[in-house]
């Protein structure tokens, strides 16, 4: 459980390189086999814009409102953190296998 929660935080973060609303993150992280639920993906991302770690913007699009997200400044140095270390964990886990 912890697991995929901290996986999601690391894939969200990642996918926000690049601005997008709610809709099309979902369907970005589906697409690479992550799909999320709405009931979890907009705390997460209330929770990580309140953390500093989002921004976030109302805009109209085709006549409707949506929000977009992207990282913040400090978003970024923190998904770069962690992505070297899930990177690290890998690494390790995998040498572990190797050993066994």
């Amino acid at each position: 459980m912890e697991l995929r929660r901290g996986s999601l935080i690391l894939a969200v973060l990642g996918a926000l390189q690049a601005e997008q609303y709610g809709y099309t993150l979902r369907k970005t992280l589906e697409d690479c086999g992550l799909p999320v639920d709405e009931g979890t993906l907009y705390p997460l991302l209330r929770r990580l814009e309140s953390q500093g770690l989002l921004e976030s913007q109302w805009r109209e699009e085709d006549k409707r409102k949506k929000r977009f997200y992207r990282l913040s400044t400090q978003g970024a140095e923190i998904y770069t953190r962690l992505l070297a270390e899930w990177k690290g964990i890998g690494e390790a886990i995998a040498e572990l296998n190797r050993t066994t």
